[in-house]
């Protein structure tokens, strides 16, 4: 019998299309090390985000195609990773961390934290590496929600003294809320608020990072401006509630991003809308009116469920705490949707620019 070749594993494996960038995995470069011997053969699919929410569906057709060439006896197909970077700045604040995922909202109220603090986690659980910011000077949460309240400690650097982030869940956390007098009021004006960000970027022992989650203060005042200045952002998310009204003032914060962007000769993509709270009292459908006023994929809904709530007050988000209840999965869902959306911008940006 006539051994087998990697051309035929690699013309097998054309056949194969990520339903997302619809391109086959041969044409994308995601096949690697292919290995034979005899009638066994192996290789790696190296994906562009371990969120990637058809990633066991791409491994079994995978093996399927392969496994139909004529002498092929056994095949093992090995599920990787290498998420892609953002484009960074000439000075970055950020040089080790691939995407920066800004979490809006036009409002408060509307979950937007408690939202940011699951997928945070729920990224993690894929394997990624996950950073979260909370930039909510005025009202910063995270510590309760991610059951992390001890100061962080601070370190000496070639290049001055760093702050080192907590790990909570497995997740690098900063928060004002850590270093801050709890029974004192946050009283600063737009200056000192600018500063604390930047000094939450650069002054943070981030390391390197596939993800960074940024919980931005509701609406368009200081803290989101200066993120949207000082790095340049992969994507924003929204967070809105069912109610028409949310999806209304939710655009606020999207003019405020694209028309930032525009100011600096860049886009800084909006990733898509994600309804929280969602059924009950509050009924269902303002996340689908705004991701259609703003031209965007609807990511998911969040249902209105008591463990959301108590999973943040508790400490332990509702996908660490609850993973089985309908929040928890629609939360994993939407964290795949929202990394696989990425990777089709950034895709999409590669095939844009001109060969070097």
């Amino acid at each position: 019998m006539q051994a087998v070749t990697e051309e035929q594993v690699l013309n097998a494996l054309r056949v194969v299309q990520d339903p997302d960038l619809h391109r086959d995995i041969v044409a994308l470069g995601f096949v690697k090390d292919i290995r034979i011997c005899e009638g066994s053969v192996a290789f790696k699919v190296e994906l562009t985000t371990p969120a990637c929410p058809v990633k066991d569906l791409l491994k079994k057709q995978a093996e399927q195609e392969v496994a139909k060439i004529p002498g092929v006896t056994t095949v093992s197909v090995e599920m990787t990773a290498q998420v892609r970077s953002r484009e960074k700045a000439a000075e970055e604040l950020l040089p080790g961390v691939k995407n920066v995922i800004a979490v809006a909202s036009g409002k408060g109220g509307v979950g937007k934290s408690t939202v940011a603090a699951n997928l945070a986690i729920a990224l993690q659980r894929t394997g990624a590496r996950v950073g979260l910011l909370d930039a909510d000077i005025y009202g910063p949460t995270m510590p309760l929600m991610m059951g992390s309240t001890h100061r962080p400690l601070m370190t000496e650097t070639a290049t001055g003294a760093k702050i080192v982030p907590v790990n909570a869940h497995g997740v690098l956390m900063m928060s004002l809320g850590l270093i801050l007098d709890p029974d004192k009021a946050v009283v600063w004006r737009g200056p000192m608020i600018a500063s604390a960000v930047r000094q939450m970027l650069g002054d943070v022992i981030w390391g390197n990072l596939d993800y960074l989650v940024v919980d931005l203060p509701p609406g368009t005042g200081d803290a989101s401006l200066s993120l949207a200045q000082l790095v340049p952002i992969s994507g924003v998310v929204i967070v809105t509630t069912p109610q028409a009204v949310a999806a209304e003032i939710a655009n606020k914060s999207v003019i405020m991003f694209r028309t930032v962007g525009q100011g600096q000769g860049r886009e800084i993509p909006i990733l898509g809308v994600i309804e929280n709270m969602s059924g009950s009292v509050f009924g269902t459908g303002g996340g689908t009116i705004a991701a259609e006023k703003f031209g965007v994929p609807l990511l998911g809904t969040i249902p209105l469920e008591n463990g959301v709530c108590a999973g943040g007050d508790s400490g332990v988000p509702i996908v660490l705490s609850g993973p089985d209840s309908e929040a928890a999965l629609s939360l994993n869902r939407i964290a795949g949707a929202l990394a696989a959306r990425l990777s089709v911008l950034q895709h999409e940006g590669a095939a844009d620019k001109p060969e070097a």
